[in-house]
């Protein structure tokens, strides 16, 4: 039995939403790992969101592959879990050319799959039916299915979707996605909402990136004190408003300096395999000025994705700016999540 479709194919997206939504919908935990597309045999493969083959990074996933009915196709997201939460430094560590680097890590942090949509069962195009339907499906599919695999919560309570978002932070989850009942699957669309964890935070400035276009900012590099007084670089924010991009290079270009992020913290590195061929390049400034930034989400000891600036603090001394600030919630683990 074949599948009903050609590979590769686009996922369905999620547009960012500032509001719960109004409205019937039902409510999953977002996941913080690589969005992927599963095809069982003959095919026998996981494609990334951008169709990229991911397999080889993830053998140890190729039996709950094999556990999929011929002609099957689910998506869902590849995670690793340490300490009963997703890494997603660990998870991007299995990125690697080096095949005996991979097979070592598939068995010290071996991956997971978490399930939340069924595009194909046993050769039968499912994309047009409601998401409600597709669900139940999925549901069903699930009784057949063991590890790495994992069903998604879902819920069609507003309130205990509100309760999870602060709930299963702790496990991994960086927010809420709300789906339609009603949406059939819509291939490289942002159709369904996400509602994200966003806290504020005073940092200071380390260092700056030059525009790419030359004389206006790009982005400022952002850093906090830790508690042995090093200065640690946390991430970046970007985003400026043109008009005011080049007063602001203009202002740190006066504030040079030699260094700013201490040896003996983390400083911005250089280009990652991921954008090889993107400039890295920084100038260091004098750390003395403040911002109001606010994150979504940490990974470790940093920001996972840009910051959004927010305003200056010319009322904050740098040194107030310390890394006791970011906040570590505790609760329920993975396991209590995908499988309670």
């Amino acid at each position: 039995m074949r599948h009903p479709f050609e590979a590769p194919l686009e996922t369905m997206e999620a547009r960012v939403a500032e509001r719960w939504p109004k409205g019937e919908y039902l409510y999953e935990p977002k996941w913080d790992g690589f969005r992927s597309l599963s095809w069982s045999e003959p095919r026998l493969a996981i494609d990334s969101r951008n169709q990229r083959p991911l397999l080889r990074y993830f053998p140890e996933l190729e039996p709950g592959l094999r556990q999929l009915p011929m002609g099957t196709v689910v998506d869902g997201e590849i995670v690793v879990v340490v300490d009963g939460a997703t890494d997603f430094d660990a998870l991007q560590q299995r990125i690697h050319p080096a095949e005996s680097r991979i097979n070592r890590l598939s068995k010290e942090t071996p991956a997971e799959l978490v399930a939340f949509d069924l595009l194909a069962d046993r050769g039968e195009d499912l994309r047009q039916l409601r998401f409600s339907e597709r669900r139940d499906r999925l549901v069903a599919l699930f009784e057949r299915l063991e590890l790495p695999w994992h069903l998604t919560p879902q819920t069609s309570s507003e309130e205990t979707a509100k309760a999870w978002f602060d709930e299963f932070e702790p496990a991994g989850c960086d927010g809420i996605i709300a789906k339609d009942p009603a949406l059939p699957y819509q291939h490289g669309k942002r159709a369904m909402l996400k509602i994200k964890h966003r806290r504020t935070i005073d940092v200071v400035v380390g260092g700056f990136r030059e525009h790419k276009d030359g004389g206006m900012i790009g982005s400022l590099l952002l850093g906090l004190f830790n508690a042995n007084g090093d200065f640690h670089f946390i991430g970046h924010c970007s985003g400026f408003p043109n008009a005011d991009r080049v007063g602001i290079y203009n202002r740190f270009l006066e504030l040079r300096a030699d260094d700013s992020f201490d040896e003996g913290a983390r400083a911005p590195g250089g280009p990652s395999r991921w954008s090889s061929e993107k400039d890295s390049s920084w100038t260091p400034v004098r750390s003395g000025v403040v911002v109001e930034v606010s994150y979504d989400q940490l990974e470790g000891d940093r920001f996972r994705h840009a910051a959004r600036f927010h305003r200056w603090r010319p009322d904050k001394d740098a040194d107030q700016c310390t890394m006791d600030q970011l906040e570590r919630p505790e609760g329920a683990g993975f396991g209590d999540v995908v499988d309670g």
